[in-house]
Formats: structure tokens, sequence, C-alpha cells
């Protein structure tokens, strides 16, 4: 697509991360480009196009070429393929900002985070959100998943259809495939009455499908269905019925050991793997966590009317230093319970309990 722009220059793919070093090491190239955050296809090509000579070397990151690829996914009917960049993106839409949900705040405004690898992860995240595209979503319990996930439906185009969470890991196995397709009467010994599964209920909405991993061979057949040809049957029933919710899935472990060991379906691994997003746990990001515990101090100070309003320097080191196996959900529960036991306005160390 980029290279259509002007083939005889030569074009290198880097990530976020890769681009300071680079510059250093090529500042000899006549001209480098580090593009991020485009919206389109068209966007892309015109700041190229503007700025562009065949002799030149062009670097483009790696968000920028998500972003470039989904708009051409989404706009690939367009029949203007033959018109240069420039005039290709005089008629696209070029707005750089996504749609967000009501508040008018995006991903990266309403996940808090200042570490740099999770910032351009979540500036992805949103580009994707745009789109009806599946999501694999893979991190530590209480990282964040779920609520990253409700996030991409809030600011997505589906903001105003229903947000449905299967939590695969709390289901028997059995049950599993009734809750996501439905059943009909009779369909088995205690199916007293029709019911609707998750894809008819979101109709177009979002399904989380949470710790996809358990999973059994029969229910990664029917998924794989679902995503290669929109269409399912409840159990019991010869009726098709074509699914149009939008699918978000997530895990706790790396699936790709999984495929490995025969325990998940190579093909469906492939189909979710096209956009996977890492979410790092808190220890990771250090730098979150006074950010966040001074969040949840606020929010829980307001929710049960206590007058706390800051935390303790020795509180604070001691939160800083702990490994948080249990990530922001411990976090954020060791707050909560250090705001309800305060006496006085300052969360002091009294209260840890780590």
């Amino acid at each position: 697509m980029i290279q259509s722009a002007a083939p005889e220059t030569e074009i290198i793919l880097l990530t976020e991360e890769e681009c300071p070093e680079i510059l250093e090491r090529r500042a000899a190239c006549t001209a480098m480009m580090h593009i991020k955050g485009f919206a389109s296809e068209a966007e892309l090509l015109l700041e190229i196009d503007s700025c562009l000579n065949p002799e030149e070397e062009v670097v483009v990151s790696q968000s920028a070429m998500l972003n470039a690829s989904l708009g051409a996914t989404s706009n690939s009917s367009t029949p203007d393929n033959k018109k240069p960049a420039a005039k290709r993106a005089s008629s696209a839409n070029t707005s750089r900002e996504p749609a967000a949900a009501g508040t008018g705040q995006g991903i990266t405004r309403r996940f808090e985070t200042n570490s740099h690898e999770m910032k351009l992860m979540l500036n992805e995240l949103e580009i994707a959100a745009q789109h009806d595209v599946t999501v694999l979503l893979i991190g530590e319990t209480g990282a964040g998943k779920t609520y990253l996930s409700r996030l991409i439906h809030d600011v997505s185009p589906r903001r105003n259809e229903p947000f449905l969470n299967v939590a695969c890991g709390a289901l028997p196995n059995d049950l599993i495939e009734s809750e996501l397709f439905g059943h009909v009467r009779g369909a088995f010994t205690s199916a007293h009455a029709d019911k609707d599964g998750k894809f008819l209920a979101a109709g177009r909405g979002t399904v989380l499908l949470d710790e996809i991993d358990v999973l059994g061979p029969e229910q990664q057949v029917k998924l794989l269905r679902v995503i290669e040809t929109g269409e399912f049957e409840p159990i019991g029933s010869n009726k098709t019925h074509v699914n149009q919710a939008r699918l978000v899935v997530a895990s706790n472990m790396d699936l790709q050991p999984l495929v490995e060991q025969g325990k998940f379906r190579p093909d469906l691994y492939y189909r979710l793997n096209m956009l996977k997003f890492d979410v790092l746990p808190l220890r990771r990001r250090k730098s979150d966590i006074i950010v966040l515990a001074n969040d949840f101090v606020h929010q829980m100070s307001i929710k049960h009317k206590i007058p706390v309003d800051r935390i303790d320097e020795e509180f604070m080191e001691a939160l800083h230093s702990y490994p948080w196996p249990g990530n922001v959900r411990e976090l954020e529960n060791t707050m909560h319970r250090a705001v309800l036991l305060e006496t006085g306005e300052v969360i002091g160390p009294e209260a840890i309990m780590l």
C-alpha cells in the first residue's frame, strides 16, 4: 500500500521503540519520517506524498501501519486506487480522532497509565476498536482485560448496543455451548424452555469471551465457524442464525503453547491472533501504581463519604515495592480496605497489610 506511493523509495517498518535508535544510527539519510496516529490509509499516503522524493528513505511506525491497513480494509470498495496518493487523500475522511463514547473520551484518556509500552498498545487498540474485527487480549488475572474490553465497546460504533461478558472459566464445559449459542426446549434434560445464547442476545453489540483457553474441542469448532462464516445454530435446532455481534476474547495465558500441546486449534488461534494485545502486569508498569492508588482512594472516599484525601509517604513506598501478583484488582481492593479502616484524612503506614 505505502510502496505504491513511490515504488523507487525504500520503506523501513519499525516499532515505536526502535525509531529513536534508528534515527541516531541513520542520520546520514536524505530524509526520514516517524509517522503515527493516522486514521486512514489516505491520510498516511497524503503525509508521505507531501514530502517525498524518489531518493528519500522513509521510516513508518507500526501503529501507522495498523491504522492504514484497517482503514484500507474498511474502504476497500472505493474504486480510486489508481489515483495519486494526494488525490486519494483529498476525498477521504482524514480525522485523526476516533469516535469515542458519549463522554467524548477515548481509550487512551480513560485507561490511566504512565507506561510508554502501554500507551503504544492503547493507541493501537483505539484504532482497532473502530473496526468490526475480533480482538484478543492477553494478560494476567486482574491486569485490566475486562475493563479494556468494555472500553473497546464504549468507544466503538456499537456503543449503544449491549455488552455481554461470558466468563468461560466459571461455566461447566457442557454449559458453555448453551451459554454462547443458546438451545431449544428439549435439547437436553434440563432444557425446559428455549433460551437465546449470548451471540443472539447481544444483537449488534459486543460479546466478551473471557478465559477462552478453557473451551473444549467442540466449542472451539463452533466458535471458529462463527468467526469465519458468522453463522451458528442453537443446540437442538436446525435453524441457522447470523451473528451480528463484535467479538472480543481474553485469556490470562499465551495461547501458543496450548496450540503446541494440541489443546487449542491452530486455525482458531491464527484467526484470533491477527489483533493480539498484551496487557502488562502492574509490576511491569510501576509508575502507574501511585496514580491508580490515588484514584482508588478518591473513588472510595466519595462512594463511602469518608474524608480521606491522600496517602502517607511510607505507605506509598510500600505500595511501590510490592510485586502485586493480583495486579490492578488487588491494588483496588487494598486501597478500598485502607479507606474503609482509616480514621483520619491521611492513609498511614498502619494500613499496610501487604
